[in-house]
């Protein structure tokens, strides 16, 4: 979403040094930080961020006016030892991969309230995870059963220690009723979905063959699924056009398709304001996304930011939102659909040709993470 002129928090330009305290009375626990996260940051209520590493996709701009401290698990429970914190998101308990940092975070800031005899501060968290932690097996060993049992408990441990969370979609709801109920039965809780406001950046004008990709060229984001897809597309619809926009692993992959096909452009890690651009001006946003041993798809950046700005949606089953996307008009694929469904889906959705307008009015006035936050830390 388009970042408001303006400052978030103290007003002063982001910091270029490595604090040892945070500036603003509440603070954010984010394991990494990404473009979206700083837009998304100057939209609420102000906040220190504190995170374990940047995204390939962290525009430095975009710091400006905001309150970061990059720092690994010890030193941010140093700094937020020294801080005073009254409110703290903290990431989501079934977010395995950030348990210990939020642990030693947890404690820090507990520890510092219990010295200063000030009241222990509110913990809240937004939860989208909807895949299974325990769903792949213990490492072999002793060392991978050890691992398993740590993990469980400091799920629990986390879990107790949070008062209030958001889910954004219906299935990480339903997989924290199955995992931690205890949970739900004594934080306050609600469910908003991770939808979207209609992007105020510009008014959509897709073209009537256009199709986007937006994301990471990894085979989880689907992209293999997609290229194969691609020449059936065409067969059936001459006038298709395909934008690839992003960067991984797969780049040279994309690029070498691109290349014998007239019809299929490759944008490298373009600005903000060229992929809003893109959004506005395609008719179809695919993102086919394929699980793998330790990852689902939770929302889908690239599916949210497609229906924000008007396109219809292919996708799978995989993301937490497919069920309303299907429930709206859009299309929702097993992610191990042959590529002749992928073609039709896509093909469907460009024949009906729905205007944009009428993908926007599906969505709600305010975005969905901002209500969340709204409800997650209330201002006084």
């Amino acid at each position: 979403m388009p970042v408001p002129q303006g400052t978030t928090g103290a007003g002063a330009p982001a910091r270029t040094v490595r604090p040892s305290t945070v500036r603003l009375p509440r603070v954010r626990l984010y394991e990494t930080v990404r473009t979206a996260h700083l837009e998304r940051a100057h939209e609420l209520a102000p906040a220190s961020i504190v995170y374990r590493r940047r995204r390939y996709d962290f525009d430095a701009d975009l710091a400006a006016g905001l309150d970061l401290v990059e720092a690994g698990p010890l030193r941010a429970a140093w700094v937020l030892a020294r801080s005073d914190v009254r409110e703290v998101e903290v990431n989501e308990p079934l977010m395995v991969s950030s348990l210990r940092r939020t642990a030693l975070a947890l404690a820090a800031v507990d520890t510092a309230a219990r010295l200063r005899r000030r009241p222990r501060p509110v913990v809240v968290t937004y939860a989208i995870a909807n895949d299974d932690p325990w769903r792949p097996p213990a490492r072999p060993g002793l060392p991978g059963r050890a691992r398993r049992a740590l993990d469980r408990w400091l799920v629990g441990h986390v879990a107790r220690r949070v008062d209030r969370v958001v889910h954004g979609t219906q299935a990480s709801l339903d997989l924290y009723r199955r995992l931690t109920p205890a949970l739900l039965e004594r934080a306050a809780h609600t469910l908003v979905p991770a939808l979207p406001a209609p992007c105020p950046c510009g008014p959509p004008a897709p073209a009537a063959g256009g199709v986007l990709f937006v994301g990471a060229f990894e085979a989880r984001k689907g992209v293999p699924e997609l290229l194969a897809a691609w020449p059936s597309v065409v067969a059936r619809r001459p006038d298709a056009r395909l934008t690839l926009v992003g960067t991984g692993p797969l780049l040279d992959e994309v690029r070498a398709f691109a290349a014998s096909r007239d019809e299929v452009t490759v944008v490298v890690d373009p600005p903000r304001e060229q992929v809003h651009a893109l959004q506005r001006t395609h008719a179809v946003a695919v993102l086919l996304s394929q699980r793998t041993r330790t990852w689902r798809e939770q929302v889908g950046l690239p599916v949210v930011e497609g229906l924000a700005h008007g396109c219809a949606v292919v996708t799978t089953t995989e993301g937490g939102l497919a069920g309303w996307l299907e429930e709206h008009g859009h299309r929702v694929l097993d992610p191990a659909a042959p590529a002749a469904d992928v073609a039709a889906a896509v093909v469907a959705l460009l024949d009906a040709g729905r205007p944009a307008a009428d993908v926007r009015a599906d969505l709600p006035a305010v975005d969905g993470r901002r209500a969340a936050d709204a409800w997650l830390l209330p201002t006084p």
